[in-house]
């Protein structure tokens, strides 16, 4: 996605889960948009070939390793994107693990359950907690979560991911209402079945259901998800919090 009108010009955002896919095209896109990105990752390797790849484009990008299940890693991530940035107006929780698919309830381990909640729930809910600081002292931040269509109609075969995107949801609405009071907006962005490398499991049959009843009948590209990420964190949504973003073509109607 090429951004022309510079809607986040001098805007300073750390994005997790950055490496590849969605994450990969959030940061490009608010990098095309005029951004400084932090990008984050526990995959060192394959983030620093696309941190490479964007500053050969002549983005302003750096990347910082993360594992979300620590929460000692994540401080550090926080500290030193907040350092390298000078400052933070926006963060977008876009990691994630989504290892309980093609399970019934009964057949869901509980430690991958506990693996599933630790990373999606208290991962996102901990790396805030880091940021806040900065995100007050900007004056204008900007929490993005990333959460799922799956809870809006409720995917079987997968229950500790909609589980976890479900409690994102609950903690975007909350945060945002303790947080307003520091001009800090929280939305959170659902997106539908999208073609990334992390629903590369996902059967046929769930991506053909995705298809068919999508109001738009097309695949669902990572660049479809980008706008709303950066409508949210730009000036545009100022007065925009607390709010769920579908982004799935009207497969659900929010």
């Amino acid at each position: 996605m090429t951004s022309s009108n510079q809607l986040l010009a001098g805007r300073r955002v750390l994005i997790t889960g950055a490496a590849r896919g969605l994450g990969l095209a959030f940061a490009t896109a608010v990098a095309e948009a005029g951004a400084s990105v932090a990008m984050a990752d526990i995959l060192q390797d394959t983030l620093h070939g696309a941190v490479a790849d964007l500053q050969k484009r002549g983005l302003n990008v750096a990347g910082f390793t993360v594992d979300l299940a620590d929460p000692q890693s994540i401080d550090v991530c926080a500290k030193a994107s907040v350092q390298w940035l000078g400052g933070l107006d926006g963060l977008v929780n876009n990691a994630a693990i989504t290892n309980s698919g093609g399970k019934t309830t009964e057949q869901l381990a509980i430690d991958m359950w506990d693996k599933v909640m630790d990373v999606n729930v208290r991962g996102t809910w901990l790396m805030t907690n880091a940021c806040l600081p900065a995100l007050r002292e900007s004056g204008r931040g900007s929490v993005v979560n990333l959460s799922s269509d799956t809870p809006l109609w409720g995917a079987t075969n997968l229950l500790a991911y909609v589980a976890s995107k479900s409690a994102v949801i609950g903690m975007t609405r909350s945060l945002a209402r303790e947080l307003g009071g520091d001009n800090i907006t929280v939305n959170a962005v659902a997106p539908g079945l999208t073609l990334v490398e992390a629903t590369e499991y996902v059967p046929k049959e769930r991506h053909q259901t995705y298809h068919d009843r999508r109001a738009i009948q097309r695949d669902q590209l990572p660049e479809d998800v980008c706008g709303a990420v950066i409508f949210a964190l730009s000036d545009l949504s100022r007065f925009y919090t607390g709010q769920v973003m579908a982004v799935n073509g009207g497969f659900v109607m929010n």
